[in-house]
């Protein structure tokens, strides 16, 4: 059940989607900000998932941090009485720690059931949220595959894509402004990696019109850390020194930062949301001007991310960046004629196709 063939990801979300398409036709919900839209049923929403969570679980060791993971699951002890000693040994992430020995304990001692079940969890919550929220679930799944975003993040990235997860879960309670909520959520996913804290003072300034004051004062904050990069740099390196992050210190002076390309590829809902502004703001929509503003603070911090770190700064953008393939729908649903629509969003899926090509290609060589 290990999948070798990459290609037959998009394979799959093609040909499955379509199928599934046909068989369940979508029916009309209640949309998260009022109204009715067509949404795909919750049948065939799992349906779509189920292979992506197999195949996450059952992969080999050859890409990224998989290795690393299943040898920590493998050495941690099983047992209630070593629940504690092995979490206050822990230097960081104590929930992720617990959560391998408590499955282990009670569950499995089986690294794929693990990696199963987790990648089970993370799907989950992207699903449930854009079978909710987005204007096509199908294409949303796509966008997600094709930008090599299920690779980096489920094959490689295991342990903060659990926190990322389950902070997009609550997408819905950022456009209600249910703060509270918000905030708690945040700090569970903190538990599981500390980066998630990054999340907590966006809670309080990506909901309200898109590209609010708010908003613009971060992207006033991402051109003084440009143009200020040393001390920005310096600021950085004395901060993290003093925190649990402080190994990764050197990937600041190792590291040349992200790819241009997928800065800018990441970058095209912000820039369409900007020059199609005056119909987000017709539509006044409480759900894509969140996602607006959280497409903002994705290429915020991608442009940051390329003048310094995209090993430690490029990690960041996930918290924010799931919302694209919200934004991403809805813009070319709304903005464009029908005929135009599926003519841009037939480019569209080329150009995802073409960057799968070149990370996965040309870049790791997976393909």
């Amino acid at each position: 059940m290990t999948l070798h063939n990459y290609w037959l990801l998009l394979v799959w979300i093609g040909a499955g989607g379509a199928v599934l398409g046909r068989l369940f036709p979508r029916r009309e919900e209640r949309a998260p900000t009022g109204g009715t839209e067509p949404r795909w049923q919750w049948l065939p929403a799992l349906f779509l998932i189920i292979p992506l969570v197999v195949w996450a679980g059952f992969r080999a060791d050859g890409f990224g941090d998989t290795a690393a993971y299943r040898n920590a699951f493998r050495a941690a002890p099983t047992g209630l009485s070593a629940l504690v000693p092995y979490v206050t040994a822990q230097s960081k992430d104590w929930g992720y720690a617990a959560l391998v020995v408590l499955f282990k304990t009670l569950v499995s001692r089986s690294d794929a059931a693990f990696f199963l079940t987790v990648a089970a969890v993370q799907l989950l919550c992207l699903a449930a949220t854009w079978r909710r929220c987005s204007r096509d679930y199908l294409f949303s799944v796509f966008l997600f595959v094709a930008s090599t975003d299920y690779v980096a993040w489920m094959y490689n990235g295991m342990r903060q894509f659990i926190a990322a997860s389950l902070i997009f879960a609550c997408l819905p309670l950022l456009v209600r402004r249910r703060y509270v909520p918000a905030v708690l959520v945040v700090l569970l996913a903190s538990l599981f990696h500390g980066t998630a804290l990054l999340f907590l003072p966006f809670v309080f300034i990506v909901p309200g019109r898109a590209w609010n004051p708010l908003t613009l004062l971060f992207l006033a904050a991402v051109a003084a850390a440009v143009f200020f990069l040393d001390t920005f740099t310096g600021l950085l390196t004395a901060v993290m020194e003093e925190t649990v992050y402080a190994p990764d210190v050197a990937d600041l002076v190792n590291d040349d930062g992200t790819n241009l390309l997928r800065v800018l590829f990441y970058s095209v809902p912000a820039v369409m949301s900007l020059v199609f502004r005056r119909r987000v703001e017709r539509a006044n929509d409480p759900l894509v001007n969140v996602c607006v503003n959280l497409s903002v603070v994705t290429a915020g911090f991608y442009v940051i991310s390329h003048f310094t770190s995209g090993i430690l700064i490029g990690r960041i953008p996930i918290y924010f960046s799931l919302s694209n393939y919200i934004l991403l729908p809805w813009l070319l649903t709304e903005v464009f004629t029908p005929a135009s629509a599926r003519e841009l969003k037939a480019v569209c899926a080329g150009a995802y196709i073409l960057f799968f090509y070149f990370q996965m290609g040309v870049t790791w060589g997976l393909l």
